[in-house]
């Protein structure tokens, strides 16, 4: 017994001991990774900031390298910014020792399709070009849509000779769940306004009802239409060209694509390399200097000027609900434009909303805010992929909105989605329930006996059904209201174009829903504008968490998700769409549907 407590007694303090040890080395390694990831980048002559893009783009961009650190891996895996995209390249074009760009992208991953951040960068990009630099395209593996899109403004587009390079148009996928959910005993109570707003859909149908294919069609060939204008531009050809190629899929391979004018040549990595030295002047036998986006961030900028002035801007990613992150929006965005809206060195705010909406609740509770922000100073709305229902909800009290060609947005409308699970509770697990309650309607709509499932005993009856009705009715009705007061226009005229249905920004433009087409840069300088300052500098907010709150956070939480990505690989998407399915009950005031552009 004796021997038992010592072993007992070394083998608890060799435990406390080996984890002060790995406390103090995980410090360490974490004031390493903090240390170097302020140390300033030094640009070398006659070099090519090269833009890869190989990893999701946010809105908005991370300077703490514990933000996303990979556990897996040891190794900090920080997220690339649309916003630090769109400065590096601005940065690029006044620094003498970058010559040029060289743009090596196979893909471009973002929210909802990412077609209006590949617009902004492109944007960029292309006033880049009139600083006299280069720019070139090449990539291996070949060019999906968005890429070659991107890459079209370049001086050059090269292949490698087994790339992949096809031209498709734009499609996507919608799933039903009817018939799975009739399998396990599950029925979807529906209660909604507005005959676009089809987020409940799949739920009760086995397809897309024909108000929904009509929203769908109409946006995405805005959206294509933009591209093929785009590229037709750029390659010198026309658009019915362009479009003939692609109803054909004439383009399936790069001689198909050098045939058609659309790319400049077939070659290898090497060739490439050496068609960029000599670009630069750089010697054969000499190494390209190249710097990537990534490091390129923390290059100085040259006479950068300091302005006690603000811009403020807020970005609002995610979806709407009760828990504020940097990929989620909560009641604390309403905090932050409130610090934002009584600092008196902020003279503007720009909102950067991507979210495809969620709680009516919180979006009303964040609306307030912008609305009392707006009577101060000047607000400006920056949509980026997608700013619909709940997203346009925060966004209609701005003073101006700006969105990009390609954003989604619109979706003014409401819905509620409850699961009944009457048939599977008491004929597929025998379960009975029996209601108790002080009043008529102390059991509204039922219990829920299965732990963690969202499904009721039992569907409402008719009172409970209207009475829901009548709720999100005067839901609808506030968020109509809300949108006509800042839109400075009636009612009727809002309704005309709201019940849910989905807009590109170009045909929202035409209705009234949105201002001006153009991207981040743009609301910034309307918002300067408007608030009469010439020098200013830009804060982002909300504030980022500091390095070791960040460690934290990835302890107790994201830890978990990436073991679920590195297990799930391609199929942790599914995993998400099956939490968000969970989480989509209530009362919502988000985007139509969940579907994946092509």
């Amino acid at each position: 017994m004796k021997n038992f407590f010592k072993i007992t007694f070394a083998s608890l303090l060799a435990f406390i001991i080996g984890s002060i040890l790995l406390l103090f080395i995980g410090i360490g390694i974490v004031g390493a990774i903090v240390a170097s990831g302020d140390k300033p980048v030094t640009v070398k002559n006659n070099s090519v900031l090269e833009i890869s893009l190989k990893k999701e783009i946010m809105d908005r961009g991370s300077d703490n390298p514990m933000d996303g650190f990979d556990f897996m891996s040891m190794k900090p895996k920080t997220k690339l910014g649309l916003n630090s995209i769109l400065d590096c390249i601005d940065k690029a074009k006044t620094d003498d020792k970058i010559k040029g760009i060289y743009l090596n992208i196979y893909d471009i991953s973002s929210s909802f399709g990412g077609y209006a951040v590949a617009q902004e960068i492109r944007t960029k990009l292309k006033e880049f070009k009139t600083s006299g630099k280069f720019i070139v395209a090449y990539n291996n593996m070949g060019f999906s849509q968005k890429a070659y899109y991107l890459a079209s403004v370049s001086d050059s587009i090269f292949i490698n000779p087994l790339g992949n390079i096809w031209f498709t148009g734009i499609g996507g996928e919608m799933t039903f769940y009817k018939n799975f959910l009739k399998k396990i005993g599950v029925e979807a109570q529906v209660v909604r306004v507005g005959k676009y707003k089809s987020a409940t859909e799949p739920y009760f149908l086995e397809k897309m009802s024909v108000a929904s294919r009509e929203q769908y069609l109409a946006y995405t060939s805005a959206m294509w239409n933009q591209m093929a204008e785009g590229i037709a531009q750029e390659r010198d050809i026309t658009v019915d060209t362009f479009n003939k190629l692609t109803n054909e899929l004439a383009v399936r391979k790069p001689q198909h694509a050098l045939d058609y004018k659309l790319i400049d040549g077939i070659i290898y990595e090497d060739e490439m390399v050496a068609k960029l030295k000599d670009l630069v002047g750089t010697k054969s036998k000499k190494k390209l200097n190249t710097i990537s986006i990534e490091k390129y961030t923390k290059a100085p900028r040259a006479n950068k000027k300091y302005s006690k002035d603000k811009i403020a801007v807020v970005y609002a990613t995610g979806a709407i609900g009760f828990e504020q992150s940097s990929t989620a929006i909560g009641p604390e965005l309403a905090q932050t434009i409130r610090k934002a809206r009584k600092d008196t060195t902020v003279k503007a705010i720009v909102l950067r909303i991507n979210s495809p909406g969620g709680s009516a609740l919180i979006s009303d509770i964040i609306w307030r805010e912008v609305d009392l922000a707006r009577q101060t100073k000047p607000v400006i709305a920056s949509m980026g992929n997608v700013a619909a229902s709940g997203g346009y909800y925060i966004a209609c009290a701005a003073d101006t909105i700006v969105a990009d060609p390609n954003t989604i947005t619109g979706s003014i409308g409401i819905y509620g989605l409850f699961f009944s699970g009457e048939d599977l509770i008491k004929n597929k697990l025998g379960l009975t329930t029996d209601p108790i309650g002080t009043h008529k309607f102390s059991s509204f709509g039922g219990g829920y006996p299965i732990p963690f499932m969202p499904f009721s005993s039992r569907k409402f009856n008719k009172q409970e059904r209207m009475i829901l009705q009548e709720f999100l009715n005067d839901g609808y009705d506030t968020f109509l209201s809300r949108v006509a007061a800042g839109r400075h226009k009636t009612v009727e005229e809002i309704h005309e174009v709201a019940q849910g249905r989905v807009w590109n920004a170009i045909d929202a433009q035409e209705k009234g829903l949105v201002d001006v087409l153009g991207g981040l840069e743009t609301a910034i300088a309307i918002a300067k504008e408007k608030a009469g300052i010439e020098d200013y500098r830009l804060i982002s907010l909300p504030k980022e968490k500091d390095p070791f709150q960040a460690l934290v956070d990835d302890l107790t939480g994201n830890v978990k998700m990436q073991i679920l990505k590195s297990e799930l690989g391609v199929n942790y998407k599914y995993y998400e769409k099956t939490k968000d399915i969970m989480n989509m009950g209530g009362i919502q005031a988000r985007i139509p549907y969940q579907i994946d552009l092509y």
